[in-house]
């Protein structure tokens, strides 16, 4: 994978959804023209009824044809959210919902 890099010089913080409905967290690093992304200091989001839970990855590459939605996120207002006591439901296989 020959990735290329940001011409922004300050870190993009980002979260992904896959279509098997895993919710990861890292900066940025790299992609590539199939959409394969470089995340540092990645983590998974575990989400529960009772609370949610982060799952430190470390540096993580995230297959392009596995992606649903990537978004930037604000690490400073995420920080502010107690995830551990926020409960929701885990999101949905979107390869289950039409089968």
């Amino acid at each position: 994978m020959s990735c290329s890099s940001r011409a922004s010089s300050r870190p993009q913080h980002v979260q992904v959804i896959t279509s098997d409905g895993r919710v990861l967290l890292g900066t940025l690093k790299g992609l590539d023209q199939t959409t394969n992304l470089v995340l540092a200091g990645a983590k998974e989001r575990e989400f529960s009824p009772l609370g949610s839970k982060d799952i430190a990855l470390g540096l993580y590459i995230v297959r392009g044809d596995t992606i649903a939605v990537v978004g930037e996120i604000d690490p400073q207002l995420d920080a502010q959210i107690e995830w551990e006591t926020t409960g929701a439901e885990p999101l949905v296989s979107i390869a289950r919902q039409f089968q």
